[in-house]
This record gives structure tokens, C-alpha cells and sequence, in this order.
């Protein structure tokens, strides 16, 4: 029999000379058949193909009738049949049959695309069954313009594996290499990441590799040993990368990764949870995983970041220096600082943080706040040092799915914000040295909520729903009863729908839209900002409400400050700070502020006179230098 050159260890593969190739691992199995046909039929096993065990419990066969689009099964030996644990498509959900897929039939148009630029990120989080109406890729892809236009290099697309159920997350995904099928076709996945190049958008996919959902998996029918009998994680069993038989569960899951970079042309991941991975091994399986898909990339740039709560910085350590090879990290201390100051927010894992100005200035310069220090919530200490590690690798945000969705009624910060407040806490996001991320109609302040939503049915809907409001319990505002009242179920349709963005919005909310677009511009254009000319950032507090950040210039001659004032308008005097000094022959000039009427505030005003600062109460200015003869001061001839 002739040598199968296979790209994966495992799944379906078209052979170029006809046919397909079977390969699963099911050590747990005395013999195994492949049920092949079309999908009426399958259970009537109008062809069964008995499969050839390879060793290490390895099982395949090469069927030479066998062709994409066709529909299969696996009989291990027990009363049902199970889908591929590798199946590619599950056109009837995660308890059907898988379906063939020929990856090489789409023809991309990304021939150039080399990955995400280093420069400029800006990351906008991307929910493909509520970011529009229809909830599919090919929906989706006709917004990719209009995106890119705004100021979004990098879409973060929440999970889109296989899940149970016609609503959902995604992390609760099940059948790893198979897009979700009512958010389309693979090819339609393809087509839409092949749009996001096209204006220059790099797609990265939101990646689950702690557990599996509980509804769908059928992994454990094939072995016993996929799943971790050491480890669990916060949702119950984890993989197995350094147990018994670990070895093919790596190779599974690092393959995955490598398969949406080879296939999908995905331009990196946003890895969930990583405290929830599991591995005691010497190459821990995040280390390796990011070195293959890096490999399997070539030419092309990938941006690799992570969730990751303990706030552990190897993870930005290269490979040599015993880290795990990342580009960035979440900043959950940004996000919690900018909560308590813009909400007055101190419940549950907010009690930590004041929203005072020096968390600001601290977490721009340094990027997560707590780097040791003992953590009052958790009773025990959080974070590791990050001194040395650029700022631009941590990954600030003022919304995310789960920080929306976790405040129980799932409203946007900007419902609870002071409007001019929050203006000003957008300029220090998207003008700030930390890469930012935008949550989906955050740009237009959507009025949509985003709720948890979960397509589950019977007993375990309603113990998904009795889960959902223990975990709440955390916030005392949402433990008493009048509140618990309110909470919607996750399989409510309804709460899917309400969670859906209305794109109309973007006229109708033209003064939020243009504050976003203004800035992403001045964020893409302005030399400094840009980091084009950028030198450093240094920051100072001013008063107990007012802080500011210097972004010095590589020439030295063109700094730009950033003024943030949480109160009142505010006389700055006396104001002995270096960092608030003019270049020589300058003095500073208003660049931008956040109450321009463009954006629905009250008006601008030049903050500096010849004797002191005047700050607009509750909003953000940008100065830069402007020429201005000191002979005009001292009255010289």
C-alpha cells in the first residue's frame, strides 16, 4: 500500500489523486468502521468501511469512492454512532454527521496579505451572530469596509467551533476544527477573513483550549484519555497535555491552532482563560502551540494574545527565556480602574480599585496594576513584574463581551457614565500607548445590551440559568431578590436577539461615532500618537481628580500632552510640573477636546493662559506646541 502524505494527524483529508483519507485516534477501541453516504441514509449504513489499526491507537482506511460533500460516522464499538472528533463541518449540529471538506477548492485572493502590521493595532471584538441581523459571515463581510474606514486593524472574532444549540458564545465550543454551522459554510468563513484583508484587516479567532462544552462532545467515546484526570478547570474537565497518553491530545490541539492558520488564513488567536490550561510538562503546550503556528505561518506575521487572569508576564517572555512566546496580554486592571472611576463601581473584583488618577498614569506606563501586591478580593497576591515589557503588548478596553454581559442586565458602560466622563476616558483608550479594543458597537455607543445567551434545553437550561445566577451573586446589588427578578434566562431567543446591533445607530448616534472615528484618526495620523515619532510616555497626577500623560517626541520638539480632568472645570495654580513644560519658543496650543460640540459636549477652550490652566470639567484635551516668541512675554524691543 502506498505511503498517505497527510497534513494532519487526524480528520479527513482529500487526496490530490483521488479519494479520501480517514485517520482518528480511538485508542479505547477494539475495531472501528467508517459509516459513509448521504445524510437520509447514514443510519441505515448504506456503506461501512472496516478501518486498519496503525498502532498508538491510531486508526485509518483510504476510500477511494469517497469525495467532499459526502457525510460520515464513526462506529467505535458502542451503540451509537459518533461524529469525527476532528470532523471539519457538522452541517446537522455537534449530535450529527461530519462532512467532508476539500479546503483546497476555495481560491483566496490575500496573495499579498503578510499579517497584522506591529504598528497601530487596534482591535475591535467581533460576535458573529449578534455583530449583525442575518448573524453570518457573508452578513458580516459587508461591514468590513465601513471597519476598516473607521480606524480597525485587528477583528478579535469570538469562538465560532461547533457548539450545541442555535445561539451562543462559543466558548462552549465542542467539535474544534468545525466553524460553526449556522454562521455559515468553512469557504463562507474563508470568504469573510479574505474580505478583512482586502481593506487591510487581520482577523484573529478567539480559541478555547481549557475545556469542552458539556453538550456535543463526544472526544471521551474515543478515549478516556483526551480529558485530564488530575486537573479540573472552573468548568469542569480540562485536557490532558501531560498525563497518560498525553502526547496524541497535544498533537490534537496544537494542530487545531496550526490548522486555522494553514486553512483559514486566521492571522493569530486570542487564547481564553489560559490560567485554565493545565500543563506541568518542560515545553508547556501555550509554549508550543504558538511556536508551530508561528512555523506553520511563514512569511506571514501573526498577533497571538491572551486572557489571563493571575496577570502572569512569562507569557510575553520569548520562547529563550522561559516564556510562552505571546504578543500581548488583556489588561483586566485598566478595564476595573476605568469602571470604578466612570460607574463608582467597587463591587466584588472592583472592590481592589479606586478609578483614581495614579491608576491611570501607573497602568499606562507599565500596563497591569497589580504586579505582586497583595489583592484584597482574592485574599492572596496578584500579578508578576512587567517592567521592561513595551506597553503596547498589553491589550486596554473599557468593554468587553464578558465585562458587558457580567454586570447582569448586560447595559453598556456608557449607560451608567457621565457622557462627558466617558468621552474623556475614550480619548485616553484610543489615544493611550496600550494597544485598545473596541467591543462591538462600542464605537456608536449601541444601545443593545450584550446579555449571556446559551441555547441549552430541559434540566440543563435551567441549571445553566441557576449557574449564571450564583456567579452574580458575587455583585451585592445582584444577590438581593428584587434584583434576581430581572435576570434573563440564557435560552430566552429573545435575549439572543435584544443582543444584536443596529447599524442604524451609526446615524442616529452620529456625535459618538464621530468622537471614535476623530480619534482612531488622530491615533493613525498624527506622527506622535501614531508612534511614528514616538519617543516615550511619562505621566504625572496634577490633583486628586486631574492627571496627564507627555508623549515625547523623537525630535524633541514635538511632544503632545493628554489632559484628563475627572471633575468640574478646574483652575490648574500653582502648577509645578516639569512634565506640563513648552518646548522652547512654544507654548502649548489645543489639538483636540473631548467637548467639541462635534461630539455632543458643551465647546472647547484654549486650557492654558498667560498666568495658569483653566480645565474643562469632565473631559480630555490634546495640546501641542505652537510657536510663540518669549520676547512677546518679557516685553523685550
Amino acid at each position: 500500500m502506498a505511503t498517505i502524505h497527510r497534513n494532519y494527524s487526524v480528520g479527513p483529508e482529500v487526496l490530490p489523486t483521488g479519494g479520501v483519507h480517514f485517520r482518528v485516534w480511538a485508542p479505547d477501541a477494539t475495531q472501528v468502521h467508517l459509516i459513509l453516504g448521504k445524510p437520509d441514509h447514514l443510519e441505515d449504513r448504506p456503506s461501512t468501511v472496516e478501518m486498519e489499526e496503525e498502532g498508538a491507537g491510531y486508526w485509518s482506511v483510504r476510500v477511494a469512492s469517497a469525495q467532499a460533500g459526502m457525510w460520515y460516522f464513526y462506529d467505535v464499538g458502542k451503540p451509537d454512532l459518533y461524529p469525527d472528533p476532528a470532523s471539519r463541518f457538522q452541517p446537522g449540529g455537534p449530535h450529527g454527521a461530519s462532512q467532508i471538506v476539500d479546503a483546497s477548492s476555495y481560491v483566496w485572493r490575500d496573495t499579498q496579505w503578510r499579517g497584522i502590521s506591529a504598528r497601530n493595532r487596534v482591535i475591535y471584538e467581533m460576535h458573529i451572530g449578534t455583530f449583525i441581523a442575518e448573524g453570518t459571515y457573508i452578513a458580516a463581510a459587508r461591514e468590513l469596509t465601513e471597519l476598516a474606514q473607521l480606524g480597525i486593524t485587528v477583528i478579535q472574532m469570538m469562538p465560532v467551533v461547533e457548539f450545541a444549540g442555535k445561539f451562543g458564545w462559543g466558548y462552549d465550543g465542542v467539535d474544534l476544527y468545525a466553524p460553526y454551522h449556522h454562521y455559515g459554510t468553512p469557504d463562507e468563513l474563508r470568504y469573510f477573513i479574505d474580505c478583512a484583508h482586502d481593506p487591510g484587516i487581520g482577523v484573529i479567532l478567539d480559541v478555547v483550549y481549557n475545556h469542552c462544552g458539556s453538550v456535543g462532545c463526544y472526544l471521551q467515546e474515543f478515549s478516556q484519555h483526551y480529558f485530564s484526570s488530575r486537573y479540573k478547570s472552573e468548568w469542569g474537565a480540562t485536557f490532558n497535555f501531560d498525563g497518560d497518553q498525553s502526547a496524541p491530545v497535544r498533537e490534537f490541539i496544537i494542530e487545531n491552532a496550526v490548522y486555522w492558520i494553514r486553512e483559514f488564513h486566521f492571522d493569530g488567536f486570542r487564547l481564553d482563560a489560559t490560567q485554565q490550561i493545565f500543563d506541568s510538562s518542560r515545553d508547556h503546550i501555550v509554549a508550543e502551540l504558538v511556536w508551530e503556528a508561528r512555523k506553520a505561518a511563514g512569511d506571514r506575521t501573526l498577533y497571538i494574545i491572551a486572557e489571563n487572569e493571575p496577570q502572569q508576564c512569562h507569557y510575553l517572555y520569548s520562547r529563550e527565556h522561559q516564556g510562552f512566546g505571546l504578543d500581548g496580554l488583556l489588561n483586566d486592571d485598566f478595564h476595573h480602574a476605568a469602571t470604578a472611576a466612570l460607574k463608582g463601581f467597587r463591587e466584588a473584583y472592583f472592590y481592589d480599585y479606586r478609578g483614581s488618577p495614579q491608576e491611570f498614569v501607573s497602568a499606562l506606563k507599565y500596563g497591569f496594576l497589580y504586579q505582586g501586591q497583595w489583592y484584597a478580593w482574592q485574599k492572596q497576591p496578584r500579578g508578576t513584574p512587567s517592567f521592561g515589557i513595551s506597553i503596547d503588548r498589553f491589550i486596554h478596553f473599557l468593554q468587553n463581551h464578558d465585562q458587558v454581559a457580567n454586570t447582569g442586565f448586560g447595559k453598556r458602560l456608557h449607560t451608567a457614565a457621565h457622557p462627558g466622563l466617558y468621552r474623556a476616558f475614550t480619548a485616553l483608550l484610543l489615544l493611550g500607548p496600550a494597544t485598545p479594543l473596541l467591543f462591538q458597537g462600542q464605537e456608536f455607543c449601541a444601545d443593545s445590551p450584550f446579555l449571556y445567551f446559551a441555547d441549552h434545553q430541559g434540566e440543563f437550561a435551567d441549571q445553566v440559568f441557576k449557574g449564571r445566577n450564583e456567579f452574580l451573586q458575587q455583585f451585592s446589588s445582584l444577590a438581593d431578590s428584587n434584583s434576581t427578578a430581572y435576570l434573563t434566562r440564557p435560552d430566552d431567543v429573545a435575549v439572543f436577539q435584544k443582543s444584536k446591533l443596529d447599524f442604524s445607530q451609526r446615524i442616529e448616534h452620529a456625535e459618538a461615532y464621530n468622537l471614535h472615528r476623530d480619534l482612531l484618526r488622530l491615533r493613525r495620523e498624527d506622527p506622535v500618537f501614531s508612534g511614528a515619532e514616538l519617543a516615550g510616555v511619562d505621566g504625572s497626577v496634577l490633583s486628586d481628580k486631574i492627571f496627564m500623560l507627555r508623549f515625547f517626541s523623537r525630535d524633541a520638539s514635538q511632544d503632545r500632552l493628554l489632559l484628563i480632568n475627572l471633575q468640574g472645570d478646574f483652575p490648574l495654580s500653582p502648577i509645578p510640573e516639569p512634565l506640563l513644560a513648552p518646548h522652547p519658543e512654544t507654548r502649548w496650543q489645543l489639538l483636540w477636546c473631548s467637548e467639541h460640540p462635534r461630539y455632543g459636549g458643551r465647546g472647547m477652550v484654549q486650557p492654558q493662559t498667560d498666568e495658569n490652566w483653566i480645565l474643562p470639567g469632565f473631559a480630555a484635551v490634546v495640546l501641542q506646541p505652537h510657536p510663540f516668541m518669549m520676547s512677546n512675554i518679557r516685553g523685550d524691543n
